[in-house]
C-alpha cells in the first residue's frame, strides 16, 4: 500500500516491520511440518523406548515453539507498527520473543539431560527397527524445512550485499529468519545423531549409545539456547553494534568536516535498520542536514539525529 509522504521533519518509525515478508510465510510452513514430526517422534520414542528419538522429538518441539514465538513476533510487530507507544517502532519485538524462547530452550535442555542420565543408569529395551524408521522420517522433514528457509535466507544475504556495500559483520540480516534457519540445521544434526545411536545399538549392541546421544542432543539445545540469549540480549540492551562500525562512522564524519564527533550512539530498530544519535562540535557549524548527507551512503541508517555545537575560538573566549 502506497503511503502518503510525511510532513517535513517527521519520521516513519515502521522500519520494515509493517509488511508480511516471504520469510514469515515460510516460517509458518516450517512450524506446521516441525510440530507434526515432533508429535510423531515423541510418541515413537515413548513407545519404542528410544531416548535419542525422544530427545530429538523434544528438540523439534523446542524448535516449533521457538519458531511459533518468532512468527507471533512478526504478526505483533506488523499489527503494531504504527502504534505511537513504541517510540522507535516494533523492531525489537522479534528479539524479545527470541529471548523468551531461549529461556524455554534452556529448561528443556535440562529436562532431556536429566532423563538421558536416568536412562544411562537404568537402561530400557529399545525397538530399534521402528525407532530408526521414525528417526529417518524426522531427518527428511528437517531437510525439507531447511530447504524452505534456505532460499529466502540466502536471498536476503545477496540482497543486502547488492544494495548496501557498507554492511559490517552481517548486521543487516533478519535475526529471526537466520535463527530459524540455523535452528532447523541443528534439528537435522540431532536426527543424524539419533539414527547413528540407534544403528550402533542394533548392529553393535551398544544400547548405551542411545541415551548418550540424548545427552549430546541436550547439549546441542543448551548451546543454541545460549547463543540465542546472547544475540537477542545484545539487541535488547543496544549492545549489538560492532565498535568498528561506530569508529568508522565517527572517522567518516571527522575526515569530511574536520569537526569533532563528541558523542555517537547506534542501535537496532529493525531487521535492516539502525538509528543514530550524533553530537558534533565545530568551529564553523553547519546545519544537521549537512551531516546527515555525509551518512547517506549507509542505507541501514534509517533514523539519524544530529546535534551541532559551536566550538569557542581564542577570540571568542573571555579575557582572563
Amino acid at each position: 500500500m502506497q503511503r502518503d509522504p510525511l510532513p517535513a521533519g517527521q519520521h516513519d518509525h515502521t522500519f520494515g516491520t509493517d509488511t508480511r515478508t516471504a520469510g514469515e510465510r515460510r516460517t509458518w510452513w516450517v512450524i506446521a511440518l516441525t510440530a507434526s514430526m515432533m508429535a510423531v517422534e515423541i510418541a515413537a520414542g515413548l513407545a519404542f523406548g528410544s531416548m535419542a528419538l525422544l530427545a530429538d522429538g523434544w528438540h523439534m518441539g523446542t524448535h516449533a515453539a521457538a519458531l511459533s514465538v518468532t512468527a507471533f513476533a512478526y504478526v505483533f510487530a506488523r499489527r503494531h507498527a504504527g502504534d505511537r507507544r513504541f517510540s522507535f517502532g516494533t523492531g525489537k519485538v522479534g528479539a524479545l520473543g527470541g529471548f523468551a524462547s531461549a529461556v524455554g530452550l534452556a529448561v528443556v535442555a535440562l529436562l532431556v539431560f536429566g532423563e538421558s542420565a536416568l536412562r544411562l543408569a537404568a537402561p530400557t529395551a529399545i525397538r530399534f527397527d521402528e525407532a530408526i524408521l521414525v528417526a529417518c522420517v524426522g531427518l527428511a522433514v528437517n531437510l525439507v524445512c531447511a530447504l524452505l528457509l534456505h532460499e529466502h535466507h540466502h536471498h536476503d544475504d545477496g540482497h543486502d550485499h547488492e544494495h548496501d556495500h557498507a554492511t559490517v559483520g552481517g548486521e543487516h540480516r533478519d535475526l529471526n529468519l537466520r535463527g530459524a534457519y540455523l535452528h532447523v540445521l541443528a534439528d537435522a544434526l540431532t536426527s543424524v545423531l539419533a539414527i547413528a545411536a540407534l544403528t550402533a545399538g542394533k548392529f553393535l549392541g551398544w544400547s548405551w549409545m542411545d541415551p548418550m546421544m540424548g545427552v549430546v542432543g541436550s547439549l546441542v539445545i543448551a548451546r543454541w539456547s545460549w547463543g540465542l540469549l546472547r544475540d537477542t540480549g545484545r539487541v535488547l540492551l543496544d549492545a549489538e553494534i560492532d565498535a568498528q562500525r561506530v569508529d568508522a562512522i565517527r572517522a567518516e564524519i571527522e575526515a569530511a568536516t574536520a569537526d569533532r564527533v563528541t558523542d555517537l550512539h547506534l542501535w537496532r530498530v529493525g531487521p535492516r535498520h539502525l538509528a543514530a544519535i550524533v553530537a558534533v562540535v565545530s568551529r564553523a557549524p553547519r546545519p544537521p542536514a549537512h551531516y546527515k548527507r555525509l551518512l547517506a551512503r549507509h542505507a541501514d541508517l534509517a533514523h539519524i539525529t544530529v546535534e551541532v555545537h559551536g566550538e569557542a575560538t581564542a577570540a571568542d573566549r573571555p579575557a582572563a
